[in-house]
């Protein structure tokens, strides 16, 4: 599985990023257990352009321009099951909680971040490239992490608290069940930490949020009322200078969630990522079909490149199965694709054509 190549060409706090977690966050499980998290490449791509800077941002220390400094308003990452979304939104929540995840100006000859700085012992610096922006902790960050129910929070508050255990991250990091405390310097017991919001749990929105984490916004939907619910939470944390990150598989077009919303969005302050599968063709211009072996094989490689952990025939096993009784969900789940569900009532575009050809003959 041969990883895309990405290249990183304007200034971004990614770097800074990048090894600050290396240095502070642990891989959670598997063989790798304990040992230093290093991002896969797309990983890092998604960081880089989270933490892309604004070039004309001028920093005033009593007036930082906290979300103003970001080319990015929020980004959304679309990617196939067990890809490794979960433990790299850990690594990402624990960098917005403790480490340098605001713009502090530009870099000159010498500069460094240092740990000690900012409230952490572990003795780490980083050398800035001179003209290379800055970064530093916020004063007093207020995280939330939304999923649809506990299990589903789960794959992420589980990597998140073992990397806490794990690493130097636990002088920092406190946790305390239904949240973690950041150790911190404003004394207030409703800041300085970590919360976790589902469907049954939301007494929490509203708060002045700092950084606001979906995990499966593409099921996040109307009629279960999680579009509002995140939409709330976003509002949060813009109204606080903050930022949002979205991760989910494929969403399914036919139920408008959340996923779809952002991906269909005409704004172009939201990074997303998707590696779209029909971008493979075949000779004749035809794109490839999950139920050919032969083509499926070719998506899976596609969509999984630069995921080390991940074996395809592993993979495809599970598919196979899954698809024994829902082919659209296998599709989405590991495919990467954006196919309706079995519940689907009409075949994909039949209603839009329909509409404009009414709207054609009616002019």
């Amino acid at each position: 599985m041969e990883a895309p190549e990405f290249d990183v060409a304007w200034p971004t706090l990614g770097f800074l990023w990048s090894a600050w977690i290396t240095r502070h966050c642990r891989v959670p499980d598997r063989h790798e257990r304990g040992k230093p998290f290093r991002e896969y490449d797309w990983q890092a791509w998604c960081t880089a352009n989270h933490g892309r800077v604004r070039p004309d941002a001028v920093h005033d220390p009593d007036r930082p321009l906290l979300n103003q400094a970001f080319v990015y308003r929020r980004s959304q990452v679309i990617a196939p099951q067990k890809m490794g979304k979960g433990p790299w939104v850990a690594c990402r929540v624990t960098l917005h909680a403790v480490g340098p995840c605001e713009f502090a100006g530009w870099a000159s000859a010498g500069d460094q971040y240092r740990c000690e700085d900012n409230g952490c012992g572990c003795g780490w610096t980083y050398d800035y490239l001179p003209g290379e922006p800055m970064g530093t902790r916020n004063p007093s960050p207020l995280i939330q992490i939304m999923a649809t129910s506990e299990e589903q929070v789960a794959n992420i508050w589980r990597p998140l608290t073992t990397m806490i255990a794990l690493g130097p991250l636990k002088d920092l990091l406190l946790p305390r069940g239904e949240f973690i405390r950041i150790i911190g310097e404003s004394g207030d017991k409703d800041m300085d930490r970590i919360d976790r919001v589902t469907a049954s749990a939301q007494s929490r929105l509203g708060a002045p949020v700092s950084e606001v984490f979906g995990d499966e916004t593409g099921l996040f939907t109307v009629s279960n009322k999680l579009v509002a619910v995140w939409q709330t939470m976003r509002r949060g944390a813009a109204g606080m200078g903050g930022r949002s990150t979205e991760t989910t598989n494929a969403f399914d077009p036919a139920e408008n969630s959340a996923a779809q919303m952002t991906q269909e969005s005409l704004r172009p302050d939201i990074f997303r990522y998707w590696r779209d599968p029909d971008v493979l063709k075949h000779a004749d211009g035809t794109t490839l079909k999950w139920s050919v072996a032969r083509d499926r094989r070719k998506v899976l490689a596609y969509v999984y490149a630069g995921a080390a952990h991940i074996n395809l025939d592993s993979i495809e096993a599970e598919a196979l199965e899954l698809m024994e009784t829902d082919p659209a969900q296998a599709e989405r789940f590991f495919g990467n694709r954006k196919v309706r569900g079995k519940g689907a009532w009409l075949p994909p575009d039949l209603w839009e054509s329909r509409w404009s050809g009414a709207l054609a003959a009616s002019a």
